[in-house]
């Protein structure tokens, strides 16, 4: 018999304790994610004889230089030897921990056929959307053992958009979330550098070199802030769930039936290897719009189109609107390129869905100015209520629009190469009906800002 005691955050206590499908940790520096993880990983063996756990990271490299050199300083060597060739822990109960790496797309095929009880993805903006749901299909097992995907991370990187759409947009912190379409039970556990008193008393000046940084490096790695990011486009955007009934300071909200007297909009952009996009909007009394509805043609892979024909696009909108709207007046606004000459005998884009009796006006598609209309309208006035709304249905939109980074050649103008089909549909709406320039106030700070919490230590004692 032997004793291992290990001192822990409050917080990383809270990720080792965590009761989801999927966990996420972090959001600021030196929060102690790492340490969080490999704690967690070395109990939960010790724990689960026979069980199999991974933990990953972008490059081997980062793995050695980090996560398997941390590991080697307390992990214990009377129960457990390092396997270098293989960049594995044994156990003497024989547990495993596994090391890996995903540099592209064609790695995640080293993994299959492998089952693992636990996956870890160590900073997960780093892994595309793709890598992180096969890795989570490896996942699985006869045993009883609890089943998760454990990460942690920092905004930032290139899967910034799809971490922070799964994890953050539309929850709260610390509160596990159930998803209506999966089932998954998801949780977000923020971590800061202030929770982290180790770090905070070994090296002070640590925050001090976090405050100098430029802005948006800044409020990402010191206040965790996951709505900001460098190249973002609409860097105004916000998805607060506290702002869903009160419409205050969030832009997404809960839907609500639209009043017969709202003008009606429904705006076009084709797309057939890539997706379609169709959007429905209101428009009050003040002229503030609201996105009440959606369809994207989209496979379920990120900027990947279902391959529809005009036709059937025409007559899924028909259909929709036969149903859903009854009768009512609504005007259309399309992409001015529908009505180029296809060199089919069915004629253009636009002639094809008139057939089927969906009408189109050609819409305004001035790049830049269109642009700054979707600024002018996420702008937020001193109530915290902005000219443009999203319900929280419109799933594709919410997605796809905070995620827009600059083009590097034309710096003014949104990256083309992105999955903008829905940005682009509703410029034509927006510059039917334009407003004037508004400037944005900020939000208030969230409640939960680590600046205003003293951190703790939690000691765990194992008896192997």
């Amino acid at each position: 018999m032997a004793d291992l005691t290990l001192t822990v955050t409050a917080t990383q206590k809270q990720f080792m304790d965590a009761d989801a499908d999927e966990v996420l940790f972090g959001g600021a520096a030196g929060g102690g994610k790492s340490y969080g993880q490999l704690v967690d990983a070395l109990l939960y063996a010790l724990k689960y004889p026979q069980s199999r756990q991974l933990i990953l990271r972008r490059s081997f490299p980062e793995l050695e230089h980090s996560i398997i050199f941390s590991s080697l300083k307390f992990y214990p060597t009377k129960v457990a030897k390092y396997k270098s060739g293989a960049h594995t822990w044994e156990f003497t109960n024989q547990s495993l921990i596994e090391f890996g790496y995903l540099a592209n797309e064609k790695d995640m095929l080293r993994y299959q056929g492998a089952e693992y009880d636990v996956v870890r993805f160590d900073e997960l903006t780093h892994f595309t959307e793709e890598q992180y749901t096969y890795l989570m299909s490896r996942i699985r097992g006869v045993n009883n053992y609890p089943k998760q995907v454990k990460s942690s991370t920092n905004p930032g990187g290139i899967g910034h958009s799809w971490v922070k759409r799964r994890f953050i947009d539309g929850t709260e912190p610390n509160k596990v979330q159930t998803d209506k379409e999966s089932g998954m039970r998801r949780i977000f556990i923020p971590s800061f550098v202030q929770d982290n008193l180790f770090l905070m008393e070994a090296d002070k000046g640590y925050q001090k070199r976090l405050e100098l940084l430029p802005e948006a490096e800044r409020k990402a790695l010191l206040y965790g802030e996951w709505e900001i990011f460098d190249g973002q486009v609409f860097a105004e955007w916000k998805n607060n769930p506290k702002g869903y009934l009160n419409r205050r300071f969030s832009h997404v909200i809960s839907p609500f039936p639209i009043p017969p007297h709202w003008r009606r909009f429904r705006t076009f952009d084709f797309g057939y290897a890539k997706p379609f996009a169709v959007s429905w909007f209101a428009m009050d009394e003040d002229g503030r719009a609201y996105n009440y509805r959606e369809l994207y043609g989209c496979t379920g892979t990120p900027d990947e189109g279902v391959r529809w024909t005009a036709q059937k696009i025409a007559r899924a909108i028909r259909e929709i609107e036969e149903r859903e709207e009854k009768g009512r007046t609504i005007t259309g606004y399309a992409d001015p390129a529908i009505w180029n000459a296809t060199g089919s005998n069915e004629g253009s884009i636009a002639e094809m869905m008139e057939r089927e009796g969906v009408y189109f006006e050609k819409g305004k598609n001035q790049r830049l100015a269109g642009k700054m209309q979707v600024h002018y309208r996420l702008a937020f006035d001193e109530e915290g209520l902005p000219m443009l709304y999203f319900f929280d249905t419109c799933k594709h939109m919410i997605r796809t629009l905070p995620g827009l980074r600059y083009d590097s050649v034309s710096p003014e103008d949104v990256d083309t190469r992105q999955e903008d089909h829905l940005y682009d549909a509703m410029k034509y709406v927006l510059m039917s009906d334009p407003i004037a320039p508004r400037a944005s106030v900020s939000p208030p700070s969230v409640s939960y800002h680590p600046l205003m919490e003293e951190p703790s230590a939690v000691e765990k004692r194992f008896v192997f």
